[in-house]
């Protein structure tokens, strides 16, 4: 019922839609690794963005990007075969959707060597290691909770495609799109306030699909 009527109102407000598979753990909202068989994460990713995708289209929405969730896109950034079974089970029901991944990341390259379009995506509320991996969450520092920062991460990822990593370095990160997890505190007052400011910077803001 929930995701009907987030379709319904995306439709009305002609937002572009995207589904988010991740593992079945909802005890832990999808953070948690679950050892599965790659023929299974493809089911599993084909079962969640087909289901998504029958209400889509009886709402009169077209799915346009999938990025998976947590713990699964986490492990699909630097493991190849599961990058592989993600995109595969993405193009047994979507075919023709953008894929949301880290830049220079295994799930981008299976993305792209699929035929589907690869759509950089970085995190505004999330820090970053050196390497450009993303600090797990059970480390200190991992999320960025301070308004201003949010809003400045997200302003120079856009801007100038470059983010402040914990230890206090600076580092590339090429990006099409942000994320801002509904979970962080605020975080939609946080979305207000990114869309404002890459405004005032003169970024124009579309769907990137």
């Amino acid at each position: 019922a929930l995701m009907e009527a987030t379709l319904a109102r995306a439709r009305e407000r002609g937002l572009a839609v995207g589904a988010h598979p991740g593992y079945p753990d909802r005890a832990g909202v999808g953070r948690r690794d679950v050892h599965m068989s790659l023929d299974d994460v493809t089911a599993l990713v084909a079962d969640q963005v087909g289901a998504l995708d029958e209400l889509a289209r009886a709402t009169g929405v077209r799915l346009a990007h999938v990025k998976p969730h947590g713990a699964l896109y986490n492990r699909a950034v630097h493991d190849e075969a599961l990058a592989a079974a993600v995109v595969k089970g993405i193009c047994l029901r979507i075919p023709g959707a953008a894929v949301f991944a880290p830049p220079h990341s295994a799930l981008l390259r299976a993305a792209t060597g699929a035929g589907l379009r690869g759509v950089r995506e970085a995190f505004a509320d999330r820090a970053y290691l050196a390497d450009g991996r993303l600090v797990p969450r059970t480390d200190p520092g991992a999320l960025i909770t301070e308004p201003t920062a949010v809003v400045e991460r997200a302003r120079r990822l856009v801007v100038e495609g470059l983010v402040a990593t914990l230890d206090g370095d600076t580092i590339p990160v090429p990006c099409d799109t942000l994320c801002v997890h509904a979970d962080t505190p605020g975080s939609a007052q946080l979305a207000v306030e990114i869309r404002a400011a890459l405004t005032k910077a003169g970024v124009r803001l579309v769907a990137p699909a």
